[in-house]
């Protein structure tokens, strides 16, 4: 059996992050949609599930974080170029999020991150694994 992950993050407005991710390309499993959860396709094993805060707080005791002001988590997700990176976070930046950190480049791999309307923040990385310098 394939190994799928399903990344669930609460959301303050559904359908304004359903329309931010929607404009990076990503589509929405209707059968998993609804007016608390929306169920993001981003390929055939990784799934994020937006959930209202109402809907978040049933999964969890503790407090929600608030990712503007706090790091509750990175998502990575790796591109085939550099140029893919920097075309899906300038995608991202036009849709209305924002750049919380300078691009990191050390030759092997280049990374930009972009945070989304909840604050969360998504590196998009590049990586040449033939490029990367041997241990000692």
């Amino acid at each position: 059996m394939t190994t799928s992950i399903f990344v669930n993050l609460p959301v303050h407005d559904l359908e304004q992050a359903k329309a931010f991710f929607g404009k990076l390309g990503w589509s929405f499993n209707p059968d998993f949609t609804d007016e608390t959860a929306a169920c993001m396709v981003i390929s055939e094993t990784i799934f994020v599930m937006l959930l209202t805060h109402e809907k978040f707080g049933d999964f969890t005791p503790r407090p929600i974080a608030d990712a503007h002001k706090v790091s509750e988590v990175l998502i990575a997700l790796n591109r085939d170029s550099r140029a893919e990176v920097d075309g899906f976070v300038d995608k991202a930046i036009a849709a209305g999020g924002t750049e919380p950190r300078p691009l990191q480049d050390l030759g092997f791999m280049y990374s930009r991150a972009f945070a989304d309307l909840d604050g969360h923040i998504w590196e998009i990385i590049w990586m040449d694994p033939a490029a990367i310098p041997p241990t000692q």
